[in-house]
């Protein structure tokens, strides 16, 4: 039954849409309508994820995708909803947790999801208000295209919208919508929540649901004796490391890797306190809430194996023995270190792998962390170094010029045969120009707050294609200010 009245007056998107996940049923998802915020406006939309939706052209141009976008009117041909999951918060069972402030719209036919984050509160929103505020929009919204910019999986944002109205965190701020986009918005977390109320009926479907919708290779498996549960086990594991070799590589810092913000297809998802590194320090703690350091940088790998064997004992109980599930997570413990060489290798314009590769890898890991060396420019102006051969900039970085000479020295002997013009081209493609740092999302976001929404645009262009010059733009690309490092970034959003 439509929870509309036939009179009821909707905006029309131009979409066509299909059932997906309401297809598992209502023990799964709540049916809701997202709750209106008053007065609505643009803050920021990326045209790249309008295309790929198949958004018609002048699809903002309607006041009805404004209010639409902002949950203050249905969207033609949608039932939207939240779902219910539970998960591990900062390691400790938190039980039933759900769609707190999210609102699913439906599934395109183009088979991607669309949902409204911060469209008013729902049965799950354990006496929150279900809304977002402006600031974190903000980032997330950047931060998603930077990491589809920087060729890392990700859920994708189409725009966020604001509005006057007012919420409280730590004070008042303003509301906000972020329009999140992605294949699938299923975590880990779903699966715990059925196995812990030992539902296994609903657990079963689930599994096949994702299965057969976004690993349909684990149907044919020879592994595990044929076992597709195991099979699909290690296939999230096996794309779990993957992303997390992308993040470590990049210097991304996630912040909050509760199994409830784990993607089941190995997308980063749930954009809150992260950061990316300015000076590298393996052992950063990015979130403030975190005061025990569980989502450090350099725990990250060890985090998400641990919310993968969370995974696994959720689906003990389809997979049906407790080696074959263990067993499904071991690819991870070679798949990451091997991901994560290789990413290495391309920052070092290294196309091939050779004996001493890791050593060369360690040793300037280990030289940027004991002068907490700026992560993103390091990188960039080692590139800038192959491209041109001067060295210099890059020498500037260190006090210890011996311990940075000696690296080099074994940096150039492996170069000895390489073509440099190609080498250089891998760095520039491998290590951006710019990344999201926090103080450059603040400046944007305090500007917004006085509706000047021009930082947002800007850093959206720059972040989309992060490895190009954009000459002009180098004041993005320098050293933090001074006043960044005291820039705090909590749960609180």
């Amino acid at each position: 039954m439509s929870l509309l009245a036939e009179d009821t007056p909707v905006a029309d998107l131009g979409l066509r849409w299909k059932p997906g996940f309401s297809t598992l049923g209502p023990a799964f998802f709540t049916e809701l309508r997202p709750t209106p915020l008053p007065d609505p406006y643009w803050v920021g939309h990326s045209d790249a994820v309008a295309r790929e939706l198949g958004l018609p052209p002048g699809w903002r141009e309607a006041d009805t995708t404004l209010a639409a976008l902002t949950g203050s009117l249905p969207v033609a041909g949608t039932r939207p909803f939240a779902t219910v999951y539970s998960g591990h918060q900062f390691g400790v069972w938190a039980g039933q947790l759900g769609d707190g402030r999210a609102i699913l719209l439906g599934e395109t036919e183009g088979g991607l999801e669309v949902q409204l984050k911060g469209a008013g509160r729902t049965p799950y929103s354990r006496g929150g208000d279900g809304r977002a505020v402006l600031r974190s929009s903000i980032r997330e919204f950047l931060c998603s295209e930077a990491m589809h910019g920087l060729g890392i999986p990700t859920t994708r944002a189409l725009c966020v919208t604001g509005s006057d109205a007012r919420v409280r965190r730590e004070e008042l701020e303003s509301a906000a919508v972020v329009t999140r986009v992605a294949p699938s918005f299923i975590r880990f977390g779903h699966f715990e929540h059925f196995a812990a109320n030992q539902r296994e009926d609903e657990l079963c479907a689930l599994a096949d649901y994702v299965i057969d919708r976004y690993y349909p290779e684990c149907r044919a498996t020879a592994r595990f004796n044929g076992n597709a549960y195991a099979a699909f086990l290690e296939a999230v594991s096996e794309r779990t490391a993957a992303l997390l070799a992308q993040w470590q590589a990049v210097g991304f810092c996630h912040g909050v890797m509760n199994t409830d913000n784990m993607s089941i297809l190995g997308l980063t998802i749930d954009y809150g306190p992260f950061q990316f590194l300015d000076g590298f320090d393996p052992r950063h703690i990015c979130n403030h809430s975190d005061t025990q350091g569980r989502y450090a940088f350099n725990q990250q790998p060890n985090v998400a194996y641990w919310n993968l064997f969370c995974l696994a004992q959720a689906l003990l109980p389809l997979i049906g023995d407790q080696e074959i599930a263990v067993a499904a997570l071991e690819s991870y413990k070679t798949v990451f270190p091997n991901a994560f060489e290789d990413r290495m290798r391309a920052k070092l314009g290294l196309t091939t792998p050779a004996e001493g590769d890791r050593a060369l890898i360690e040793g300037v890991l280990k030289l940027m962390a004991a002068e907490k060396v700026d992560h993103t420019i390091f990188w960039r102006r080692l590139s800038n170094h192959m491209a041109d051969g001067n060295v210099e900039p890059v020498r500037d970085l260190f006090l210890d010029r011996a311990g940075f000479d000696a690296w080099m020295l074994s940096f150039s002997e492996r170069h000895a045969q390489s073509q440099r013009a190609e080498a250089a081209k891998l760095m520039l493609q491998s290590n951006p120009k710019f990344v999201l740092r926090n103080h450059l999302g603040q400046q944007a976001i305090e500007a917004s707050q006085q509706k000047d929404h021009a930082g947002v645009a800007t850093l959206l262009t720059l972040l989309q294609t992060p490895c190009e010059e954009h000459p002009g733009a180098d004041d993005y690309a320098g050293f933090p200010p001074d006043w960044a490092s005291t820039i705090e970034i909590s749960c609180s959003s």
